[in-house]
């Protein structure tokens, strides 16, 4: 026992101690904050990944309280410190960011890492620690298959987060002293990742021909399928890179925390190989829309890229994209079948959808005060915005409401509808969701997304029922 608490007891960083890459993180975050250094990176990978990491580190550092450690690992490590174990980090990552990390922690009595010149990985880190402690003269942490090299010269070996093959693979090079699991991915993160119920947004592509009462024939179920399947792709995409972009504020929140790439679960690189492939696949759908609609899909695109790059941060002028954003769906759909839109439709739209992202953003300042900060991390919002925002959201609702009621005059209700006088009942039900929606919002009860949030919600559930057999019994009786 005495020897083995003797032997110094080295850790891996990247995916070990924290369940992400630093040299990922490093990359997303010069792409999100100085994009334009991103034609210098694959100058600095042509002189050594190391001189990469090193860059990457100068340029953008790490935030390093954000960062999602593996408190498993943390734990076990702290038990071994109690018993006098010596812990040192030994990473290849850039030295500046292994040493803040070790600063934070407070538990590792050494740094190893490299620094610009040599990438401290496999072969590279296990000659560094026989040179420095001798063959068998260390323990090993860690979570690879290139941690092989390593493992074949330490005298015991901890496996974490890895596969049961790795861990027979470490066993025939080493002794194993522990393994520390990591939880399966199930198919409910991958449902995460792609935010399949954020699909249900889409459903908007089909409104337009609905709203013209059209008969929808087999070609155009075929084309107005394309074109759902197409848009819920490139949403998807989206949402990744947003993901991607935005992990600093999405660790710093109490519910968004738990997203895959936030939390570890998938791994950046991962997310960022999805990207094209789900773009590619939603140009290739589009094609086969035919009209307009791959125009209108890559408007869409255009300006989701732009509010994930920097429109989200300015205040006011997010929420107008992101009405914007909706109603680009309900113009797709239009495109997709070649049906003229409705000037009423759209006025209606801009204001409702208006209402919705004030009250997405009136809930994050809700759920602000816990995190101890006085402004919503990514966003240019303060705690005291939040009456100004409810009072906005709620004059958007309500126009949408006085909308549809000036609607109810217009020439169009005289020929789409026999009884048009049925339709007002609509009205007050619209008064009703809008006023509903903004006070639990107001209760701290409204989630992130209030489109999802209504799709859950009995009441909304509902009053869009009732609203719907409204409008048919305007149309049929």
């Amino acid at each position: 026992m005495t020897s083995h608490i003797n032997r110094p007891l080295v850790i891996d960083l990247d995916g070990t101690l924290i369940h992400t890459d630093m040299l990922y993180e490093s990359a997303i975050r010069l792409l999100r904050d100085k994009p334009y250094f991103a034609l210098a990176m694959p100058f600095w990978l042509a002189r050594g990944k190391a001189l990469l990491k090193q860059k990457l580190a100068s340029h953008v550092g790490a935030d390093i309280t954000s960062l999602p450690f593996n408190q498993h690992l943390i734990d076990w490590l702290k038990s071994q410190k109690d018993l006098g174990r010596k812990l040192v980090l030994c990473t290849a990552s850039d030295k500046s960011i292994a040493v803040a990390i070790a600063n934070h922690l407070k538990l590792f009595d050494e740094v190893i890492a490299s620094e610009g010149i040599t990438n401290l990985a496999g072969q590279n880190k296990a000659n560094a620690l026989v040179e420095k402690y001798g063959e068998n003269g260390f323990d090993y942490v860690g979570n690879s298959s290139v941690d092989l090299l390593v493992w074949e010269k330490s005298k015991q070996g901890v496996v974490v987060n890895g596969s049961s093959r790795l861990v027979d693979q470490a066993s025939a090079v080493t002794q194993i002293e522990h393994v520390i699991s990591k939880d399966k991915n199930s198919l409910k993160t991958w449902v995460k990742v792609f935010r399949l119920h954020q699909w249900i947004k889409n459903i908007l592509i089909f409104v337009p021909i609905f709203a013209a009462h059209q008969v929808i024939t087999g070609e155009l179920w075929i084309n107005l399928g394309l074109a759902f399947l197409s848009f819920s792709l490139c949403a998807s995409s989206v949402y990744i890179a947003n993901d991607l972009l935005d992990l600093k504020s999405d660790r710093s929140h109490p519910r968004k925390r738990s997203r895959p790439f936030a939390a570890g679960q998938i791994p950046i690189w991962m997310g960022a190989a999805l990207i094209p492939v789900l773009i590619l696949s939603s140009l290739i759908l589009a094609q086969h829309v035919g009209g307009n609609f791959l125009p209108w899909l890559l408007v869409y695109f255009g300006l989701t890229c732009a509010y994930s790059w920097g429109l989200k941060r300015l205040v006011l002028v997010d929420c107008l994209t992101l009405a914007i954003l909706y109603t680009l769906r309900i113009v797709a759909g239009a495109a997709a079948v070649s049906v003229p839109l409705s000037f009423w439709l759209l006025a209606f739209s801009i204001f409702l959808f208006l209402s919705l992202a004030f009250i997405k953003r009136y809930a994050e300042l809700q759920a602000q005060p816990n995190s101890g900060s006085n402004k919503v991390h990514g966003r240019g919002y303060y705690l005291d915005d939040a009456p100004l925002v409810q009072q906005l959201g709620i004059t958007s609702g309500y126009a949408a409401t006085l909308v549809l009621a000036l609607y109810l005059n217009s020439e169009n209700v005289i020929k789409l509808y026999r009884t048009p006088e049925i339709i007002w009942g609509a009205v007050p039900l619209m008064l009703l969701w809008i006023s509903w929606m903004w006070l639990k919002a107001h209760r701290g009860l409204m989630h992130d997304d209030p489109i999802v949030f209504a799709i859950k919600d009995k009441v909304s559930v509902l009053i869009g029922i009732l609203f719907m057999a409204i409008l048919i019994l305007a149309r049929t009786w």
